[in-house]
């Protein structure tokens, strides 16, 4: 009876098994999806949970508020950090149980580095000249600003430069020439030859003699600078004194900010692998400690003072130098050695008129690079900074307080009150930082301090053990990347056109005014032995005295995640460190990722830096399986509900020969048996071919297991065909002999007249109710299972983008996500269709005898499509409305920012469902259209 049943109306069979087959076939396709999508999900946050450390311990007060109201971790505190964890309170930490390494930074201050930037200027030369002064006028780009800088100059000669001293040995030089003699001249002659730098470099005073109206002599005593600023351009003007024929070059006084810092090098090590990184010389070890030598062998006096180090290979601050070359009008080139050997030397050059003949560029890293060939660096000065502070603008962005201009005071040497020599030009730019200096004792070399430096200790020298490449460490996820400025400079970008044109398209990097925004990292490590030895040889005792560290870096044992136990272990050395030290801040960065926020350094320069977002990852996965859930049970409940209604309608056609079958003594029972039978069948053949199909479309579609996978169909489309088809097998079960004969349209009250095409579409919906319900009730059912799904994709991005990790499980997921609301609206409109399909086939004589009576098909095929239009728009708007309200009941959280976005996104489902109907409709109406009226009544 069931095979006789289907051979007969085999259309309809097939129809329900393509039903069956699809919704089987996508409920299979997309739970797999789903799953695949949360598992690349918590792969991914699983591979990237983990960064260099698990917890970040500062010192008191070091949180700002922004950090404390946003959850964030500021990627450029360490800079800003210089002491306030005591060596006692890291000795009781790094034995705490559960902390495998515990890895302490106390930064120093930033000490000068000199050295000097080497600029070609041969091919600017004149090649007949005997004797020639070049000029070189540069302008340093760093950064967003750039600074004028000093006049440079070579003076060149074909004639040898000599050596020579005094004839009290008191005076020595190598720049010695003979030149034509003036008698105004002849006094500042050494053994007959004058010497052509020394006046320029040395002494620009044009001082006299003890009073006497003479000039001064060269002398090994300098000039007086106490009453200059040391931002005063003369004061870093340099003239190179060269013989040759055709080579000339400018060496460009140049100094680099240098950030000392102490560190645990067997911690260091275990945490980033820094004795890997070696470049040149060795790693530091623990025995490595401070060390004086002896009289015999000290060079500054009793007893030197020194401490081990090693100095980054790279440079950590960016800089290009720019340069106008000027030729200049010597006049009488036998004359120039006269005139360069004499007091006037730098009035003499400055007033001379150049020629230009070109321009020249160079990379202030060149200068830093030489730097790496010294091995002893002084310390008799260092300066420390203060962090940045931020505000919350109305945009959500964020913006830097400025600082007052940094004071000359600042930039004076502590012995002789003279300027500090080649202070960085970027230190007149803005500030963002408070600068500090430390001056050092006046016990240099003494072994011991006395009067009024009593008690504390000679400034030691820095001695070099070893370089090392900060591209040579560990690397780490960029996913997860937490502060490590110890070795990485901030990633600043360009955060607008504007902008980024200033930056020419390239990440802001730190520059060498240490009030700057992006500060240099450590670049000159020291053990932690070696902190006393710096910190005592101030001469005013400061915070880094008693409480010298300034943070501590913690990786916890056992973790390998963001797993359970991972972050009970992590949760756990947290807590112990709060219930010590209550004051410390102590930040919880497993599961951490980049969040890029945007700053506002000034009104027209907005920039983009990679703060730290804490708890990223367990945020992702909790939302992850939230939304999966909510994915499995809407995916199964459109599935379930369109082969019910599909199965719903089937019966619905079929009821006249229910009703001939139970007139002639079939029981309900039988009936309900015939109808779940049919629907067996149907399911199990549409299983068979649904497995082939999610088979393939499951390698198409990238699914790991796609073949274990896809024998999931046949069962589900069984079972989903049974489960679809009870409530519809039980109703014709329920269906007495004359319901089922009786037409099902609702019986009229009174009559209307109708004058349009329109109107009469409107009253066949009313006529037949149950019908029109049944199909508005599948589009309504898709269009809010779109809605809803749409809203909690938008909810999981907005939970888990912002940050790096998050941006990338978003884009993963985005594939699933777009397939799932695509398929729940297309199963909706798909079930609509099949509704009005059978009612046009229970209506053919209806259409028969409308086009009997003169109906044209265009009339019919307008009322037909006026109907599916507006069952459309019912279910369609129903749907997006009860979706709504499915998506506010909830939490307004899930909607926060995309209400308009979603409504506007149902509403639009709601016309693509309307038309898609539409275009479906040209099937039926054209199938009936070829039947002719005669045929349709003998039919009915």
């Amino acid at each position: 009876m069931i095979l006789d049943q289907l051979r007969r109306r085999r259309g309809r069979a097939l129809a329900l098994a393509a039903g069956i087959l699809v919704a089987a076939t996508s409920f299979t396709l997309l739970t797999a999806t789903v799953s695949t999508s949360r598992a690349t999900t918590v792969g991914t946050v699983r591979k990237n949970a983990r960064s260099a450390y698990d917890v970040l311990v500062r010192p008191p007060n070091s949180q700002t508020d922004v950090e404390r109201q946003s959850g964030l971790v500021e990627p450029n505190f360490l800079s800003g950090t210089f002491g306030g964890i005591t060596m006692d309170q890291y000795r009781r930490i790094r034995g705490m149980a559960g902390i495998d390494t515990a890895a302490p930074v106390a930064n120093i201050g930033y000490i000068m580095v000199m050295s000097t930037v080497t600029v070609d200027v041969s091919r600017f030369l004149d090649s007949k000249a005997s004797r020639q002064i070049l000029r070189i006028s540069p302008t340093l780009t760093a950064g967003l600003g750039t600074y004028r800088t000093s006049d440079e100059y070579v003076y060149l000669t074909r004639s040898p430069l000599t050596s020579g001293s005094s004839s009290d040995q008191v005076f020595q030089s190598d720049t010695l020439e003979k030149g034509a003699v003036d008698k105004s001249t002849q006094r500042y002659q050494l053994k007959g030859k004058y010497d052509v730098c020394f006046y320029f470099n040395r002494d620009k005073t044009e001082q006299t003699d003890f009073n006497l109206q003479l000039p001064m002599r060269p002398n090994l005593i300098a000039e007086d600078l106490s009453d200059r600023s040391a931002f005063d351009r003369d004061l870093n003007s340099w003239m190179n004194c060269q013989s040759g024929q055709g080579k000339a070059t400018i060496d460009v006084p140049v100094s680099y900010p240098v950030l000392l810092s102490a560190v645990d090098p067997e911690a260091e090590n275990r945490l980033v692998g820094l004795g890997g990184a070696i470049t040149s010389g060795r790693m530091l070890t623990e025995q490595d400690k401070p060390w004086t030598l002896p009289s015999s062998k000290s060079i500054h006096g009793q007893h030197d003072s020194y401490i081990p180090a090693l100095l980054s290979s790279s440079p950590l601050t960016a800089g290009t130098l720019n340069a106008a070359v000027e030729r200049l009008d010597v006049g009488d080139p036998a004359e120039l050695p006269s005139k360069l050997g004499n007091p006037t030397a730098a009035s003499f050059v400055r007033g001379l008129h150049g020629t230009r003949v070109g321009k020249v560029g160079v990379d202030l890293s060149k200068g830093y690079r030489k730097a790496l060939e010294e091995d002893s660096f002084d310390t008799g000065a260092y300066w420390t900074v203060g962090p940045v502070t931020y505000r919350r603008t109305s945009d959500g962005g964020l913006a830097v307080q400025a600082q007052p201009r940094q004071k000359p005071g600042l930039w004076v040497t502590n012995q002789e009150q003279r300027p500090v020599p080649y202070v960085p030009e970027e230190n007149q730019g803005k500030q963002y930082r408070k600068v500090i200096s430390h001056a050092s004792t006046d016990c240099l070399g003494l072994g011991y301090c006395d009067q009024v430096d009593s008690g504390r200790l000679p400034n030691p020298f820095v001695r070099l053990v070893g370089r090392y490449d900060t591209g040579e460490l560990r690397g780490f996820s960029a996913l997860s990347d937490v502060p490590l400025e110890t070795y990485q400079a901030p990633q600043v970008t360009g955060a607008d056109p504007a902008t980024r044109a200033v930056l020419h398209d390239k990440p802001l990097r730190p520059d060498r005014n240490l009030g700057g925004y992006a500060s240099p990292p450590p670049t000159m490590l020291t053990t932690m032995d070696s902190i006393t030895a710096l910190t005592k040889s101030r001469r005013v005792p400061s915070l880094q005295d008693k409480a010298p560290v300034s943070a501590i870096r913690i990786r916890v044992a056992g973790v390998s995640g963001v797993d359970t136990a991972s972050r009970a272990r992590v949760n756990a050395v947290a807590g112990a460190i709060r219930a010590a030290y209550p004051r410390l801040q102590v930040d919880v960065t497993v599961g951490s990722s980049p969040a890029p926020q945007t700053v506002a350094l000034s009104p027209s320069a907005h920039v983009t830096e990679r703060w730290v977002a804490k708890g990223v990852a367990l945020r992702i996965l909790r939302a992850a399986d939230t939304k999966s859930a909510v994915l499995f049970v809407l995916v199964l409940v459109v599935c379930a509900l369109f082969l019910g209604q599909a199965a719903l309608a089937s019966v619905r056609s079929r009821r006249t020969e229910i009703g001939t079958l139970r007139c002639l003594g079939w029981s309900g029972g039988e009936v309900l048996r015939l109808v779940l039978g049919e629907l067996a069948v149907i399911g199990l053949a549409a299983g068979a071919a649904g497995t082939v199909l999610a088979y393939a479309l499951g390698r198409m579609l990238g699914q790991p297991d796609a073949g274990a996978k896809s024998l999931l169909v046949l069962p589900v489309a069984l079972l989903v065909a049974l489960a679809a088809g009870l409530i519809p097998a039980w109703l014709a079960a329920r269906l007495g002999p004359m319901a089922a004969v009786r037409p099902p349209v609702t019986a009229a009250r009174h009559s209307r007249p109708v004058g349009s095409v329109a109107g009469l579409a409107v009253l066949n919906l009313l006529r037949v109710r149950g019908r029109t319900l049944l199909g508005a009730a599948g589009l309504a059912l898709g269009v809010a299972a779109f809605t809803v799904l749409l809203a909690l994709t938008l909810a999981f991005r907005g939970e888990a983008a912002g940050s790096l990790l998050g941006n990338a499980v978003v884009a993963q997921a985005r594939g699933a996500d777009y397939l799932s609301v695509a398929l729940s609206l297309l199963l909706g409109a798909a079930g609509a269709i099949d509704v009005l399909i059978i009612s046009q086939r229970e209506r053919a004589a209806d259409l028969a005898v409308l086009r009997a009576t003169g109906w044209t098909n265009r009339e019919l095929a307008m009322l037909t499509l006026y109907e599916g239009i507006g069952l459309a728009l019912l279910g369609g708007l129903t749907g997006a409305v009860a979706g709504l309200l499915v998506v506010l009941s909830l939490g307004q959280g899930v909607l926060h920012g995309h209400l308009l976005a979603v409504a506007g996104a149902a509403l639009l489902a709601t016309l693509a469902a309307t038309a898609l109907v539409s275009a479906a409709l040209t099937v039926p109406i054209r199938g009936l259209s070829r039947i002719a009226p005669a045929h349709l009544l003998a039919a009915d």
